[in-house]
């Protein structure tokens, strides 16, 4: 027998709730607006009863026997729905990856910059990756990626532990730390402050309080350097053409 056809219109929906006139099925178990049971009832009397109210016949629980519905607001419901679940997504501890990239050009001062700018990640209980890339014949010299890197651990050991170890990847080198349990912990319970915070403040119809976990990445990718890359490349050839000799990075020859 051979294979059925895919058909894209019978694709699969995800759970939808049954209102009114959508709930099919003979009898169910009706609570009203208030919270009481009226008993199992026949579903076009049940109905009846919340069209009387101006309000919706919603079917709470499908798998019970009979369906359990309630006589309730159905807009409501679901910004209702919506907000609890906005509530428990806050309350969630999400783990991102922040990506610091390097070169092996960059100097001591700019990874200086970058591995404060880890810990700042890290304490805010991300992950972070740091990349070497790699342009030209610079691979062919992995070892000062590799210090780089090692620099990078080192100076993020007193709040990460090593999460994956040095490793090539194309034309890049990267290793991966991650906050220690320590951090982890203090993360979530600033976090449930904060959110004792906002409650509060929605609650007092204040401004909400700004999060001071949010680390902003800009600035940290070496974008301003890759342009100069391009120069310093062209400058390093011209400068093997001529045996050496050439001027240091940022030096401009006069013209003539």
């Amino acid at each position: 027998m051979g294979r059925p056809r895919f058909d894209p219109r019978q694709q699969q929906r995800g759970f939808q709730i049954r209102v009114n006139h959508r709930i099919r099925v003979p009898e169910v178990l009706v609570i009203d607006s208030n919270g009481e049971r009226l008993g199992v009832l026949p579903t076009h009397e049940a109905l009846r009863k919340a069209q009387e109210q101006s309000l919706d016949l919603v079917e709470v629980n499908p798998k019970a026997e009979p369906p359990v519905c309630k006589i309730l607001d159905f807009g409501k419901y679901k910004y209702e729905e919506k907000k609890k679940a906005g509530e428990a997504k806050r309350k969630q501890t999400v783990v991102d990856v922040k990506e610091i990239k390097l070169r092996p050009k960059t100097d001591d001062h700019d990874l200086a910059f970058k591995i404060r700018a880890a810990c700042r990640f890290i304490e805010a209980g991300h992950k972070v990756k740091f990349t070497v890339r790699f342009r030209g014949r610079e691979i062919t010299h992995p070892e000062k990626a590799q210090e780089q890197l090692t620099e990078c651990i080192h100076g993020t050991e007193a709040i990460s532990n090593v999460e994956t170890r040095v490793m090539m990847e194309a034309r890049t080198m990267t290793v991966m730390v991650a906050p220690k349990p320590a951090i982890m912990q203090k993360v979530a319970q600033l976090k449930a402050q904060r959110e004792k915070e906002r409650q509060l403040a929605e609650k007092e119809g204040r401004e909400l309080p700004p999060d001071p976990s949010s680390v902003s990445s800009v600035g940290l990718d070496d974008d301003d350097d890759d342009d100069d890359d391009d120069d310093d490349d062209d400058d390093d050839e011209g400068d093997e053409a001529e045996g050496g000799g050439g001027a240091d990075d940022g030096e401009k020859s006069p013209k003539a």
